[in-house]
């Protein structure tokens, strides 16, 4: 058995179900939720915990993004393009978000053998193979040059990706982040974001560099297997296999303690992206 399977297998999984398509739900209050999240975890006043998570039309940057050459020409082409955007705490690159990318949160305490890196991306590539093992395809984990933010756990079947991982550490306690394209055009998501980094001159001289996105090389599962889902499907497969991997499941909302905590961390993701993006 995996590392990562036997991370998964917890004694019992806190649920926080956001799947739910809400138009007034901001992804600043996600990236505040998780961190809140690891806190509560890390410090044991929570169990590990799994979210499910659904935004409108957002485009999710990496701090790395806000380095780009011509930024603002980029994020006025999506104003156009009636996206939102934001600047993320964690690491990574340009992500897009609408109502059909299901983003999936795992919280783990960082006890005392520690969770290295890849054993935390290893949990979640382990449970998106067992939600989708009856399809019999093999889903690997490697980087696929000309995704947007590529990296070495792009999750893709048959050369084309679908979804991107990454983790977030603090306060003894780990977020891996997983997004999902369920259904809809990959292709599209990748166009867009493509445009973005055509408008913000990501080919111009930096100590940076950005990704030349390709968008056939990025798809949606619905388009990969050949199947109409939806998220509310994907969310059964999600409850099926980690209530198979644990004693016990049980639903809830952040509570007590964790109200303040939010407070705090949300509130500092207002003021990183003001202090970013200050007009």
């Amino acid at each position: 058995m995996s590392d990562g399977i036997l991370l998964l297998q917890q004694e019992e999984w806190r649920l926080i179900d956001q799947s739910g398509f809400n138009p007034q739900f901001h992804a600043l209050q996600s990236f505040a939720i998780d961190d809140t999240l690891c806190m509560s975890v890390g410090s044991g006043y929570s169990p590990p915990t799994a979210r499910a998570w659904v935004h409108s039309k957002t485009v999710v940057l990496g701090i790395q993004d806000t380095k780009l050459p011509a930024l603002h020409e980029g994020l006025n082409f999506l104003d156009e393009h009636n996206y939102q955007w934001i600047v993320r705490n964690s690491g990574g690159l340009a992500v897009a978000l609408d109502e059909g990318v299901l983003n999936i949160s795992l919280i783990f305490p960082d006890t005392d053998r520690g969770i290295d890196i890849n054993r935390g991306y290893d949990s979640m590539w382990d449970l998106i193979k067992i939600m989708f093992q009856d399809f019999n395809q093999i889903i690997e984990a490697r980087e696929i040059i000309g995704s947007y933010c590529p990296g070495s756990y792009d999750l893709s079947i048959g050369g084309k990706k679908f979804a991107g991982i990454s983790q977030r550490r603090i306060r003894k306690g780990v977020a891996v982040q997983i997004y999902l394209c369920v259904s809809g055009s990959g292709q599209e998501r990748a166009e867009l974001v493509r445009d973005f980094y055509r408008h913000a001159k990501y080919d111009q001289p930096s100590k940076f560099a950005f990704p030349d996105v390709r968008p056939e090389v990025m798809a949606s599962l619905s388009e990969l297997l050949n199947v109409d889902l939806s998220i509310q499907d994907v969310m059964l497969r999600f409850l099926h296999a980690l209530k198979g991997l644990s004693g016990k499941l049980f639903a809830s909302q952040l509570q007590g303690d964790e109200l303040e905590w939010f407070n705090g961390y949300y509130d500092r993701m207002i003021e990183r992206n003001q202090r970013i993006f200050p007009d």
